[in-house]
């Protein structure tokens, strides 16, 4: 009788020990401090990186461009990136990703050369980049929002989606006047 104790004691101990670890378990995964998988955080890089070079060249866009509309769409740049940039930057928070708030030297040499540039060539190189970077970031972002490992991220990419591809229409079309205004 004392040994049917003594094992009983031992099984509800260890039934005790086994559901308080794997409800503490439970509690520190989810959605917030949850840990992003390696495609799903290299996304958020890319993106973050992406979105910082749309921000600073629609502010170069409003001082160097000629033309009125070209200076309008870096304006929409810089406002729609800023605030992707700011929800991109909790979701990174939310999952311990850091993402760099510098560019790196991809970037910084895109930005670079227009920077050298003004006038009708920085319209016409920099509506032709916007044209072909809002094309690359759309395929990146429809991968992530059918992709994503992580439902916030899946959610972000697909939230942002739409005005990817507004910008990619206004792009054409600004660069379609700007190539033909030679």
């Amino acid at each position: 009788m004392k040994q049917q104790m003594i094992r009983l004691l031992v099984v509800a101990a260890t039934v005790l020990v086994f559901s308080t670890t794997v409800w503490s378990a439970d509690t520190t995964t989810g959605t917030g401090g949850a840990k992003l998988s390696g495609s799903d955080a290299n996304f958020v890089k890319e993106a973050a990186q992406g979105g910082l070079m749309e921000v600073q060249l629609g502010k170069i866009a409003q001082s160097k461009a000629a033309n009125e509309s070209v200076k309008d769409f870096g304006k929409r740049m810089e406002q729609d990136h800023s605030k992707a940039n700011d929800e991109l930057k909790n979701i990174a928070a939310d999952k311990g990703v850091q993402i760099s708030t510098e560019l790196d030297k991809t970037h910084k040499s895109k930005v670079g050369k227009l920077e050298k540039l003004s006038g009708a060539k920085f319209d016409r190189d920099y509506m032709a980049a916007m044209v072909d970077d809002h094309k690359t970031d759309i395929k990146k972002f429809e991968t992530a929002s059918e992709k994503a490992k992580d439902p916030d991220l899946k959610k972000f990419a697909s939230q942002t989606l739409p005005t990817l591809k507004a910008h990619l229409q206004l792009a054409e079309s600004v660069n379609g006047k700007v190539k033909s205004a030679k």
